[in-house]
């Protein structure tokens, strides 16, 4: 399951750091367990069931925002240098964890790829996201970038990475009619 993950996510080798990287993994093959996930079947439902008709994959959506946040980090760091500091491995692991709890807040669905599953009544993902990587001891200045993300942040202080991954996320769920 491991190696099928690797090669549907290859943003994973972004984390430089190989604990990091495997805890993030760790993580998500958690999720997938726990929330009976095949590989296969992230590409089978929409990254969000609050957009009515979409046809954009939950893959698809965690592979555009990873890359959306590595592409800012490089660009700020190129073009600011040393007068801003950012840790890209934080911020490519919080980008791959925050949504990792979407695989407990819905089940997989024959029909509709996904549906929202019990657990997703009492806990939205953000806060799952959170649970399975502190589960996997990952630091908390990722936990933070899960934690913040989406509207349960506002309000929140959020460090450098928690707003470049915040807003990629927000570009990527605004522009497919995404609300709030």
């Amino acid at each position: 399951m491991k190696d099928r993950l690797l090669e549907l996510i290859p943003e994973f080798a972004e984390i430089k750091d190989d604990t990091l990287r495997e805890n993030t993994i760790g993580a998500w093959l958690d999720a997938m367990d726990r929330g009976g996930w095949t590989p296969d079947d992230l590409e089978k439902f929409p990254f969000s069931l609050l957009i009515e008709g979409l046809d954009i994959s939950f893959l698809e959506h965690i592979r555009a925002c990873a890359k959306m946040s590595a592409a800012v980090h490089d660009l700020l760091i190129d073009h600011y240098g040393g007068k801003l500091t950012l840790n890209r491995d934080f911020l490519m692991a919080g980008s791959l964890i925050a949504d990792v709890g979407k695989l407990l807040e819905y089940s997989p669905d024959a029909d509709k790829g996904a549906k929202k599953a019990e657990h997703g009544n009492y806990l939205r993902h953000p806060f799952s996201s959170v649970g399975l990587g502190w589960a996997r001891k990952l630091p908390d200045e990722v936990l933070h970038i899960a934690a913040v993300h989406s509207k349960e942040g506002a309000g929140f202080r959020r460090s450098p990475e928690a707003i470049i991954f915040h807003h990629a996320d927000f570009i990527d769920f605004q522009i497919f009619g995404g609300g709030y």
